[in-house]
C-alpha cells in the first residue's frame, strides 16, 4: 500500500511456477480472511484462534517477500536465486512450527517463560528473517531503526540508558515473547492487516482493474475542467479520487500524474508548479476518508475504534487541507491569467456518469456499510462483489481468467509487501511492551517539555519528520505512537487527535526536502528539477504544516466535541485558508492582483497570511483564548491589510504598480 516509499526498492518479476504460486497464495489470503471474518466455519470441526489465523498469514505471505523483492542491487531481477529459494523454504518451516505450536503456547503461557527449545530457536529465526525481510520491503534505514529496539529487552536494564531503562529480559525470553505474544509479531499492525486491510486492498485493486481511475479522471475534468486553472484542479479532484484505489502516495502521482501533468502545463502551469501541484494532491489522498491508507487501519487498532471512527475525524482536516489547495491554484490561475480547458475537449459529465454510474454506487455501498451498519471487516468485501457484479453486467471490458490472475497477483505482492513491514514493524511493539518502559518514558518527556503541551508538541512534530525522512508512513507512525502518544496523551490532549497528529507529521516527508520522494516523483513526469518542485510543494501544501497543530489544540477538528463547535472551526478556517492563500500566491478573492500595491504588496500579502493563521486557528480547548477572541484579533490585523488590498487594487495601474509576473 505504500511500504517502500521511503527507499529505492527493487522488484522481482515473477514468472512461471512462482507466478502461479503468488496467486495462488493471494487467493489462499483472501479466503482465510473472508473465513475468519464471515466466521464461514469452513474449516469443518475446527475454528481458528485469532493467533492462529494470523500466523496462518504470516506462513502463506512472508516467504514470498524473499523472491519477490532481492536481496542486494546485484540480484538477479529475471529469475529466482537459489539463495532467495531457501529462505523461502526456511521461512515456510518455522511458520508451520510457530503455526501448530501457538494454541499450546496460548494454554501454557509459554510468552512469559517456559518455551521449549524448539520454539526459543524458532522465535530467533523468525525474528532473524523478520528483519531481513523489512530491510528488504521497507529499505535498510528501515531496518537499521526497527533492529536495535528489537534488541532492547536484552539491556533494558542498563544505567546508561537513562529514561528508556526497563526490565531486562533473557535472550530466550525475549525470543518467546516476539515470536507468541499477541503484543509483538502478531501485534497491533499485523492485526489491523488481517482484519481490516486485506479487505479495502482488495477493493482497491478491483476498482483499479475495472477502469476506476480512468472514470474518476473523466469525472474530474468535465466537473472542473472549463474553471480558471481547471487542469489543475482536476488535478486535486482526480488525485484525492484516485486514493480510494491505492491508498499510496507514489502509485496517486503515477497514476494521476501522467495525465493530469501534461494538460497542466499545456495550459500555461509551469512544469515544476504543476509537479507540485500532483505531489501535494496526492498526498493528501491517504488522508481522506472513505478510503485511506494502512496507517489509518493500524491507528484504529491502536486507538480500539473503529475504522469508521477513524474515517469520520480525517473527514474535516482533509476536506480543510483539499480546498486549500484548490484555492491556492485558483489564485495562482487568476494572477497568472490561466484559462480553464474548452469545454469541446473535456467529456461531457452525462455520459461520464452514464458509463461509470456504477462506481458511485458501490462507494455510496461501501460509505453505508461503514457509517451506518458499522460492518467494517464486511463492507469491502460486500462492495467488491458488488462491483464486479456490476462490471461485467455493464462493463464493455469484461474479466476473464486472464485478469483474474492479474487481480491476484497485483494482490499478493500488496500482501507480501505488507506483511514483510507491518510483522516486523510488530517486533518494535514488543520490546516496548516486555520492557514496560512505556509509562515512565512519557512522564520522562513531559518533565523534559516543563509540562508545556505545545513545547512536547513542537518536539514530537519535528521528531516525526526526521522519522518520516527515512521510514515509511505506517512505520514512523507506530514508533511515534509507541514514543511521543502517550506523553501527548497524559499532557491532556485529546486521544484521536493526538494520534492523528502523529499520522500527519510522519507523512509530511513526502513533499518536505530533502527527501520529498511525492515532489520528485511528479517532478520526473514533469521533466522538472527536483529539488525545485519539493520547495514548491512546500509552498502549494502549505496548510498541511498548520492543521495538525489544528485539531491537537482543540479536538473539535477530528469531531470529537460538538457539532456546533466542529461547524464554527471549519467555518473560519475555511475563511481564514482563503486569506493565507491570498498571502502567499498574491491574488485575493474579490479584489484580484495584490500586485497593484507596488512598494506596499509584500506588507499586504504578509499581513494576510499571518491574520488568515490566526483565523484559521482554533481558540477553545487548550488554547487560553476563545473562538471569538482568535477571530477579534484576526480582524485586527485583517481588516487593514483587505483595505489596503482593496485602495490598491482600485488605484491607477501605473502607480506604484509593477507588471503581470510572465507565465514561464
Amino acid at each position: 500500500m505504500q511500504g517502500g516509499e521511503a527507499d529505492a526498492i527493487r522488484v522481482r518479476t515473477l514468472r512461471g511456477g512462482w507466478r502461479w504460486a503468488l496467486a495462488g497464495a493471494a487467493a489462499l489470503t483472501i479466503f482465510l480472511c473472508v473465513n475468519q471474518q464471515f466466521v464461514l466455519r469452513f474449516f469443518v470441526g475446527f475454528t481458528p484462534l485469532n493467533t492462529e489465523y494470523y500466523y496462518a498469514l504470516v506462513l502463506v505471505m512472508l516467504p514470498f517477500v524473499f523472491v519477490i523483492f532481492p536481496g542486494s542491487r546485484r540480484a538477479p531481477v529475471e529469475r529466482v536465486p537459489w539463495t532467495d529459494a531457501v529462505l523461502f523454504a526456511l521461512t515456510i518451516g518455522v511458520s508451520v512450527v510457530l503455526l501448530i505450536n501457538i494454541r499450546k503456547a496460548a494454554e501454557l503461557g509459554w510468552e512469559f517463560g517456559g518455551a521449549p527449545t524448539l520454539i526459543v530457536w524458532a522465535g530467533y529465526l523468525i525474528w532473524a528473517l523478520l528483519m531481513e525481510g523489512l530491510r528488504r520491503t521497507g529499505g535498510l534505514s528501515l531496518m537499521l531503526s526497527v533492529l536495535p529496539f528489537t534488541l532492547y529487552p536484552l539491556f533494558a536494564d542498563s544505567s546508561w540508558l537513562g529514561p528508556l531503562k526497563g526490565a531486562q529480559s533473557t535472550a530466550a525470553q525475549a525470543s518467546a515473547y516476539h515470536a507468541l505474544s499477541s503484543e509483538s509479531v502478531l501485534g497491533i499492525p499485523l492485526q489491523a492487516f488481517a482484519e481490516t486491510v486485506i479487505g479495502f486492498l482488495v477493493f482497491g485493486t478491483a476498482l483499479m482493474m475495472t477502469g476506476a481511475g480512468k472514470f474518476f479522471i473523466n469525472l474530474a475534468f468535465a466537473l472542473c475542467g472549463t474553471f480558471r486553472g481547471g487542469a489543475a484542479k482536476v488535478c486535486i479532484f482526480a488525485s484525492a479520487l484516485l486514493g480510494m484505489m491505492s491508498g499510496s502516495i507514489i502509485s496517486n502521482v503515477l497514476t494521476a500524474g501522467t495525465m493530469t501533468i501534461p494538460v497542466m502545463k499545456r495550459t500555461g502551469f509551469t512544469a515544476s508548479y504543476a509537479a507540485a501541484i500532483e505531489a501535494c494532491a496526492s498526498t493528501g489522498a491517504v488522508l481522506a476518508p472513505p478510503v485511506m491508507g494502512a496507517t489509518a487501519f493500524v491507528m484504529a487498532q491502536f486507538l480500539n475504534v473503529s475504522y469508521a471512527e477513524v474515517a469520520l475525524a480525517a473527514a474535516v482536516p482533509a476536506a480543510l487541507y483539499y480546498f486549500g489547495l484548490f484555492m491556492q491554484v485558483d489564485a495562482y490561475a487568476a494572477r497568472h491569467g490561466l484559462k480553464g480547458l474548452p469545454r469541446s475537449e473535456l467529456p461531457r459529465l452525462a455520459q461520464t456518469v452514464k458509463e461509470g454510474w456504477y462506481y458511485l454506487l458501490v462507494i455510496a455501498l461501501l460509505i453505508y456499510m461503514l457509517l451506518v451498519m458499522k460492518r467494517e471487516s464486511h463492507a469491502p468485501f460486500y462492495s467488491t462483489l458488488m462491483l464486479l457484479v456490476l462490471n461485467q453486467l455493464f462493463n464493455k471490458e469484461r474479466w476473464n481468467w486472464g485478469t483474474v490472475m492479474r487481480f491476484l497477483e497485483l494482490n499478493g505482492r500488496t500482501f507480501v509487501e505488507l506483511v514483510g513491514i507491518l510483522a516486523g514493524c510488530g517486533l518494535l511493539i514488543g520490546a516496548f511492551s516486555l520492557t514496560g518502559v512505556i509509562s515512565s518514558l512519557a512522564n520522562d518527556m513531559l518533565a523534559l517539555a516543563a509540562g508545556s503541551a505545545l513545547l512536547l508538541l513542537a518536539m514530537a512534530a519535528i521528531t516525526s519528520l526526521v522519522l518520516g525522512l527515512g521510514l515509511t508512513t505506517t512505520a514512523c507512525y507506530i514508533f511515534l505512537a509507541i514514543l511521543v502518544g502517550p506523553a501527548l496523551e497524559k499532557a491532556g490532549l485529546n486521544k484521536m487527535a493526538v494520534h492523528m497528529f502523529v499520522f500527519y507529521w510522519g507523512m509530511l516527508s513526502s513533499i518536505t526536502p530533502p527527501v520529498a520522494i511525492a515532489s520528485f516523483a511528479a517532478a520526473g513526469i514533469a521533466g522538472a528539477p527536483p529539488m525545485k518542485t519539493a520547495w514548491e510543494s512546500m509552498v502549494v501544501g502549505s496548510i498541511i504544516y498548520f492543521i495538525p497543530f489544528f485539531f491537537v489544540l482543540n479536538p473539535a477538528f477530528v469531531l470529537q466535541g460538538p457539532w456546533w463547535e466542529t461547524a464554527w472551526l471549519g467555518a473560519s478556517a475555511a475563511l481564514g485558508v482563503i486569506f493565507i492563500c491570498a498571502g502567499l500566491q498574491g491574488w485575493q478573492l474579490g479584489v484580484g492582483d495584490l500586485g497593484r500595491a507596488g512598494g506596499f504588496e509584500w506588507a499586504v500579502r504578509a499581513a494576510l497570511a499571518v491574520g488568515g493563521i490566526m483565523l484559521a486557528a482554533p481558540g477553545g480547548g487548550i488554547m487560553p483564548l476563545g473562538h471569538a477572541t482568535m477571530a477579534g484579533l484576526a480582524a485586527l490585523v485583517l481588516i487593514p491589510a483587505v483595505l489596503a488590498a482593496v485602495w490598491s487594487a482600485r488605484a491607477p495601474r501605473d502607480r506604484g504598480s509593477r507588471s503581470r509576473v510572465p507565465i514561464p
